[in-house]
């Protein structure tokens, strides 16, 4: 993996991967000549003891462009640059210009509940160049390359003492809040660990303690002994719909084996994690022969410096399809009272995604 880092004209960091050398690569372009002058801040909820952001100038970021104002292109008219460079690089890095959390500490607010600044840093992740493309439609060595590049990210991000938990997402589809189609994710790096991480953090502890073992570690045993939610199995990865699933064709993937971070992935292990990834994306696509919305957040132990046999890296995908026509919304019982109420059986959804052929080996 080569890399290069460079400056924007506005002060943002951005980074490019390539699997070959990097060549040709031009000037870090940026739509913003100035910096971006604002910072977000925290409020606590007193009855759930949570932080909520605020970064109202978010309102103006870019939303759904037609393809000639595609901010995430490369940029080929120097008068009307884009966030990205001419060059062979294969994935882009780049520091937000809309983010929920900075690591340029702004002032919070005196209110009625507790305020902080919004610390942390958030990092847009261009999959590809290619705009018509999709993560599920990269070669194996890019989704390899992409790991790798989590890896690179969440080490970085982790040498600033005031971040504690890395979170790598993608949002797709206009479904789930898209606001660019260009294939892209993002990186969170939190000042503390969120609480639906902290609660599985929690939960991961509590069970180590007691078994010795991870308690993913022993759920993927279990599946894999069913065989009948399982969407991949390799030697080193696996992928599968969990019997516990929450959403229609919701599926977790992940290393058989615990790892703590993408960091302590062997070459082994990221190789089959890519394949597993590769296997889920391209059913997904094919289930309807359309493009498949879907949340997909990676879990990975805190940034804190601590050894976590409890942790185990591994990707949760939350489709908002119930079916062919509908989508699913959270209603009362899940937004409400934190309690999911499911109407399809997760082993029904399994067998539809099971019943789709892929050949992940196929360029």
């Amino acid at each position: 993996m080569d890399r290069l880092e460079l400056t924007k004209p506005d002060g943002r960091a951005l980074t490019l991967y390539a699997l070959q050398a990097l060549e040709g690569i031009g000037p870090a372009p940026s739509p913003f000549l100035d910096p971006l002058g604002h910072t977000p801040h925290l409020r606590r909820n007193p009855l759930r003891d949570e932080w909520v952001t605020y970064a109202a100038y978010r309102q103006n970021r870019t939303f759904l462009p037609p393809p000639e104002y595609n901010p995430l292109a490369v940029t080929t008219d120097p008068a009307n640059p884009t966030e990205l460079p001419v060059g062979n690089w294969d994935v882009a890095v780049f520091d937000n210009r809309f983010p929920s959390l900075s690591l340029a500490e702004g002032e919070a607010p005196a209110l009625a509940v507790d305020t902080a600044p919004g610390i942390g840093k958030c990092e847009v992740v261009v999959f590809t160049q290619d705009r018509e493309s999709s993560l599920g439609a990269l070669s194996l060595a890019h989704i390899e390359l992409l790991l790798r590049v989590w890896a690179d990210r969440t080490a970085r991000l982790a040498e600033n003492d005031r971040i504690r938990y890395v979170l790598p997402f993608e949002n797709r589809g206009a479904e789930v809040g898209v606001t660019l189609h260009h294939p892209h994710g993002q990186l969170y790096a939190y000042p503390e660990v969120p609480p639906v991480p902290a609660r599985m953090q929690q939960v991961a502890t509590e069970y180590h303690r007691k078994h010795g073992r991870g308690v993913l570690q022993d759920h993927i045993r279990k599946e894999m002994e069913s065989g009948e939610r399982m969407l991949y199995t390799g030697e080193h990865a696996v992928a599968f719909v969990p019997a516990c699933a929450r959403y229609p064709y919701e599926v977790w993937v992940g290393p058989i084996e615990p790892v703590a971070t993408f960091c302590n992935l062997t070459d082994a292990q990221r190789a089959d994690l890519a394949r597993a990834l590769k296997t889920v994306l391209m059913k997904y696509d094919r289930l309807w022969d359309r493009p498949f919305p879907y949340l997909m957040a990676w879990y990975q132990a805190p940034t804190d410096g601590q050894p976590h046999p409890e942790s185990h890296l591994h990707a949760e995908f939350y489709p908002p399809y119930r079916t062919r026509e509908r989508l699913k919304y959270l209603a009362g019982t899940e937004l409400a009272a934190g309690w999911f109420a499911m109407d399809a059986l997760p082993e029904d959804k399994a067998r539809e995604l099971q019943q789709i052929d892929v050949d992940i080996d196929t360029p």
